[in-house]
């Protein structure tokens, strides 16, 4: 089962639906989805391949007595009703609006934004990537649901006729709006061992791209002491710096500091630095 369907069977067993005004709200967001036509002006056909998002609308048209049948066309189940049973939508030109109240209540705001979720709402893995999506039936509904859902808090993108969120704490918001309570579990939990693995490897990459520098390093020393050693101009450097090159040939592996601690007279970082250049610089000289 994909993390959408879980979103949708989790959300489809909400049945506090006591509250008809509510009620109306909620069918209003399936309503002005993409999945909603009006045919011929006289019915509204939402289809869907989701058994739970089918049985949440269904429920919600039964709740006020409105009658629907429900057919299979080829994958999708589709609900059919009269327009003329829909007495609390606008209606013009076989679309659909969403018109909002001057100061629509919260409650009233979340549940329009959840119907528009069931009714043409997806969200990927987010093991793989964040990336929510509703798709609405025209421009003007997505500039309605897009001001209720800022008006919320939560900030999100548009494209077309398309509201998205690519952020996982924003989807998380946005989960929890709509009363997905079980999902934002779910998710925060992806979210943190997602961000903990990234985290993980970065550390990875960083030592390994500081391994790969201390080893190319090192096989540029090593080749200059070599290149002394056939020359003969080995035996003519200081003490100092015999010592180091000769540590640096017996632990080509091993890094400036480790390779000053090993020093009769222990050196820091720079001061092993300084030495190793300095013989490179000697080897370089014609």
């Amino acid at each position: 089962m994909s993390f959408s369907s879980d979103i949708k069977q989790e959300l489809n067993k909400n049945s506090n639906l006591s509250n008809k005004d509510i009620v109306k709200q909620e069918l209003i967001g399936y309503f002005i989805t993409k999945n909603t036509n009006i045919i011929n002006g006289k019915q509204i056909k939402f289809s869907t391949e989701s058994d739970y998002n089918i049985n949440r609308f269904s429920k919600l048209l039964s709740n006020l007595n409105i009658n629907h049948k429900i057919d299979m066309s080829g994958k999708s189940f589709v609900i059919t009703l009269k327009v003329k049973d829909i007495n609390f939508v606008c209606i013009e030109n076989e679309q659909i609006y969403l018109k909002l109240e001057e100061n629509i209540q919260e409650e009233k705001a979340k549940s329009i934004i959840r119907g528009a979720f069931m009714g043409s709402g997806s969200i990927n893995n987010p093991e793989k990537e964040y990336h929510l999506e509703i798709d609405l039936s025209n421009k003007h509904n997505l500039e309605e649901l897009y001001k209720i859902i800022e008006k919320l808090g939560i900030h999100v993108k548009t494209f077309q006729t398309s509201i998205y969120l690519k952020d996982g704490e924003e989807i998380s918001k946005f989960l929890a709006l709509i009363g997905a309570s079980r999902a934002v579990l779910n998710f925060e939990d992806i979210r943190i061992q997602k961000e903990m693995r990234g985290k993980v490897n970065r550390l990875v990459n960083c030592e390994t791209a500081n391994l790969n520098k201390t080893i190319n390093a090192s096989i540029e020393q090593i080749a200059a002491i070599k290149k002394l050693q056939k020359m003969g101009k080995f035996n003519k450097l200081d003490d100092n710096l015999k010592d180091i090159a000769i540590l640096r040939l017996e632990n080509p592996d091993m890094s400036l500091i480790e390779l000053g601690k090993k020093l009769k007279e222990p050196v820091g970082k720079s001061g092993v630095n300084y030495r190793l250049k300095k013989i490179m610089e000697i080897a370089d000289e014609k």
